[in-house]
């Protein structure tokens, strides 16, 4: 067995280099920015007033003042700014050179075209050209792209970016034993889960995923399921990768030229997990255990796709302290399904006393994923610990 670092650092070697393609801002959402773009004009574009009121001349705050125009939303006013007047202004118009305040209309009182300013407290209420950013600073977000990161780039005036192409995963659950949400289950037979959970983490990661129909327990079924499989990125097997009589998904995939990167890590859950390549594809085989393959998933699968977007290979890591003491840790690295709670410096962190790892809806409840080292000693309560949260 390898450590889960030197197999994090072997599934991060076989990442391909992104592809990029050409998608509307509008179509971008979730997608990866394949380097930065860059903005086309400044915003705002001018002075804009930052709320409805009158412009006017600082030096003129103390005096009645003659109203000699109006500047709204896209009509600006482009008249001369003379001493002693003032412009009606409304929220994001244009503020006329000459002018240096706005003053809310709350503030005022006016008799015909006279305004008289009766509170002059407050800032100048001026959003300066630029303040938003400025033509040619650069947005360069390192993550999938959220809604606020399109509106940014439309604000910027880029109507199409350059995006990596979603890594296609094929998602592959194998067993004699598994039937389709919906069906009824005879003797011995259980509803397949896993596929629909490891395609949901793949899409989660900007992937582009299909779940493809269950693998019997058959060398000619998985030969069938890798042929379906051939033109995907990055092919997730689910199951089979043990060392049973049954378990064929690592003989099959041997026997179709698989390139293996390893087999079997220290931790838990998750010891039967393998990687490497099959044709053209990256392969990842998860354990079949529920727990175990979300785990595995989060831990290796997500980084790999995030790569294969030209993004940071991560897992993000947190700290917190423990809600209460918990005991040594044995020869592999353990990762215990949690829940989090407010803390006064850092959160609260409890392991849930059950770990079985074919519980899904303890796995359903947890809100991290609490890293024990291997071989870690006893903890204390109020011990500084490292998790995964399950909610990034």
């Amino acid at each position: 067995m390898i450590s889960v670092d030197e197999a994090f650092a072997r599934v991060m070697a076989l990442a391909p280099s992104p592809i990029g393609e050409e998608v509307a801002i509008a179509d971008a959402l979730g997608r990866a920015l394949l380097g930065p773009a860059s903005a086309r004009l400044s915003q705002p574009p001018f002075n804009a007033a930052a709320m409805d009121g009158y412009a006017l001349r600082q030096a003129d705050l103390a005096s009645p003042l003659r109203v000699i125009g109006e500047s709204a939303a896209g009509h600006p006013w482009d008249g001369q700014a003379l001493p002693g007047t003032a412009i009606r202004i409304f929220t994001g118009a244009p503020v006329p050179a000459g002018y240096d305040r706005v003053v809310m209309q709350e503030n005022t009182t006016r008799d015909g075209d006279v305004v008289t300013v009766t509170d002059a407290s407050g800032g100048d209420n001026i959003r300066p050209l630029g303040n938003d950013f400025t033509e040619g600073d650069s947005f360069d977000p390192r993550r999938l792209l959220t809604a606020a990161d399109l509106g940014l780039l439309a604000a910027m005036n880029i109507p199409v970016i350059t995006a990596a192409r979603r890594p296609r995963v094929a998602v592959l659950a194998t067993g004699d034993e598994l039937l389709r949400p919906g069906q009824t289950p005879g003797p011995g037979q259980i509803i397949c889960s896993n596929d629909i959970a490891i395609a949901a983490l793949a899409r989660n990661a900007g992937a582009q995923a299909q779940v493809l129909p269950i693998a019997r327990d058959t060398e000619d079924s998985l030969r069938d399921s890798f042929a379906r499989a051939a033109d995907a990125d990055l092919v997730v097997t689910i199951g089979g990768a043990s060392v049973g009589d049954h378990d064929l998904v690592g003989k099959v995939a041997g026997e179709l030229g698989m390139d293996r990167a390893f087999y079997k890590i220290a931790m838990r859950p998750g010891k039967p997990l393998m990687a490497g390549t099959i044709g053209k594809s990256i392969m990842i085989g998860l354990p079949g255990n529920p727990v175990s393959s979300i785990v595995c998933a989060i831990l290796f699968m997500q980084p790999m796709i995030r790569a294969m977007q030209g993004l940071p290979a991560y897992v993000p890591i947190r700290r917190a302290r423990l809600s209460g003491d918990i005991g040594p840790e044995g020869p592999r690295q353990h990762y215990l399904r949690a829940t989090l709670d407010d803390g006064e410096d850092l959160p609260r962190i409890t392991a849930f006393g059950d770990q079985d790892s074919a519980r899904l809806a303890l796995m359903s409840s947890a809100d991290a994923l609490l890293i024990r080292p291997a071989g870690d000693p006893a903890r204390k309560a109020g011990e500084i610990v490292s998790f995964i949260p399950l909610d990034d």
